[in-house]
Formats: structure tokens, C-alpha cells, sequence
């Protein structure tokens, strides 16, 4: 990114969820990169230790780690409290926490849906929220992201329960517009398609199989996705508002199955 982008970094201060490892992990640390103080979190302790570990390696002083689950009402507001008390100010939120949950819809159990929309949806939302007052509060706007994906865009085997939490958030970045623009506050959506993670790769087979069905014959890397985040937090990005912003190579306009999904 140009040093002209970096300007929009530079000792600003944000809140990233579920950024232990994948993408989450790479905003945190593009982030940092570019001068941002970045409150990290994830439900494993274990992970935002470590991610915690790595960043303050290469960008000492610019990366807090608070474990917690970021579905829970109570823990938001804590992270939101942390981060002003850690680096005194709060411009940017990521949702980015999210769990994903398969199975055939005539026998998919309610626990396993109800986990996603707290988590996926409300998760994101109160997070919203919390960072939205707090920048209502400071007047000096900001901007927030809410992680939608290609599953919430077009169809996918043994995946509505999720594909609904994800569609959701893109009408969720869409329909705040109206409340949050007189505040200097914008929020859009990003929706990731196939994407190498430590998650994605447990799966054999996973990079080979999308490389074969996606239009460009390659799989988004953690820092493809986390590109695009960056440049709707930035500057340059300051008109784009309650949109989502689709980053897979091409699959939505096609939407193939990679070959282990045709049986299903």
C-alpha cells in the first residue's frame, strides 16, 4: 500500500475479534504494520497470546490481547473499555469473529444454529454498537467492518444456517447507513470466498480442489482479504459506505462446487 494509505494508520487505535490466527490475524498485523495500536481478541487465550507474541515482535507497543468470547454482551463492552484504557482511543471495529456449522437442514439442531447467530450476528452487532457510541461520543467518526462471506451470497451444500448469518451481516452494514453516517461513522461488509487459513487447510485436498473451480485458478490468502479491509478503513475509502465487498477471484459469478461437494 502507498505511503499516501499508510497516513490513514497512523496511531489510530482498533478492535479486531476472532484474531488469533487466519484472517483476523493478518488484519491485526497489517494493521500494526501501518501504525494502528490493534486491541486483538480471540476465545482461545492460547492464540491471542501468541498472536499477541508475534505482532509485538515486529511492532513493539502496538498490539493488546484480550481473550474472550465476542458473542458475549458483557465481554464487547469490556473490550471496548480495554481499548480506550489501553491506547485512549477506539477508530476502528472489526467483526470478525465466526463459526461455522454444516449439516443436512431436515435434522440440523438448534444449538449448533443458535451458537452461529449469537456469535455470527449478534456478536457483530453489539460490537457495532459499542464501538458506534464510543465514536458518536468522540465525534470524530470512524469506521467499521462486519465479515460476511460468499456462502451469503450464493448457495452452498449443507451451509444455510450459516449462509443466513452471513447474508445478514451484509443487510446489517446496509441498514445502519441511515444511523450511523450523521456521525462520520461508515460500515460495510467484506465477503471472502475460498481462503488459505489454518482451519481451511485441515481439510485434504482443500487448496488443490478450489484452485480447480474458482474463474482466476487460485485460493485467497489471508492477506488478499485483509487488503481489502484495509482499504475500506482507509482514507481513500471515505465515500464507500454500507456496501459489501466481495473478495473470492470470481467464484460468486459462477459458483461451482469443488468436486468432493457433487456427491452431496
Amino acid at each position: 500500500m502507498s505511503h499516501l494509505m499508510n497516513t490513514s494508520f497512523q496511531n489510530k487505535a482498533a478492535i479486531i475479534t476472532g484474531a488469533g490466527q487466519g484472517i483476523g490475524y493478518e488484519i491485526a498485523f497489517q494493521l500494526a504494520k501501518r501504525g494502528t495500536f490493534v486491541l486483538l481478541n480471540d476465545i482461545s487465550e492460547e492464540l491471542a497470546g501468541k498472536a499477541q507474541e508475534k505482532i509485538r515482535a515486529a511492532y513493539p507497543g502496538k498490539c493488546y490481547a484480550l481473550a474472550g468470547d465476542a458473542s458475549a454482551y458483557a465481554f464487547i463492552q469490556e473490550m471496548v473499555h480495554c481499548c480506550l484504557t489501553q491506547f485512549g482511543r477506539l477508530d476502528f471495529a472489526i467483526a470478525n469473529a465466526g463459526i461455522t456449522l454444516g449439516g443436512n437442514f431436515f435434522n440440523f439442531p438448534p444449538d449448533q444454529l443458535d451458537k452461529m447467530l449469537q456469535l455470527n450476528l449478534a456478536g457483530s452487532f453489539f460490537l457495532a454498537q459499542a464501538a458506534a457510541n464510543h465514536m458518536r461520543e468522540a465525534g470524530q467518526g470512524g469506521r467499521i467492518i462486519v465479515m460476511s462471506s460468499v456462502v451469503g451470497i450464493s448457495a452452498y451444500p449443507q451451509l444455510t444456517g450459516y449462509a443466513i448469518t452471513k447474508a445478514g451481516l451484509r443487510m446489517m452494514a446496509r441498514g445502519l447507513v441511515p444511523e450511523l453516517s450523521p456521525y462520520g461513522i461508515t460500515i460495510n461488509s467484506v465477503a471472502p470466498g475460498a481462503t488459505l487459513t489454518e482451519r481451511t487447510l485441515e481439510h485434504e485436498n482443500y487448496q488443490t480442489e478450489w484452485e480447480q473451480v474458482n474463474p482466476n485458478r487460485k485460493v485467497s490468502t489471508t492477506l488478499d482479504i485483509a487488503e481489502g479491509v484495509l482499504f475500506l478503513l482507509s482514507d481513500q475509502a471515505k465515500h464507500i459506505n454500507g456496501q459489501n465487498i466481495t473478495i473470492d477471484g470470481g467464484w460468486t459469478g459462477l459458483s461451482p462446487n469443488p468436486e468432493s461437494f457433487k456427491s452431496i
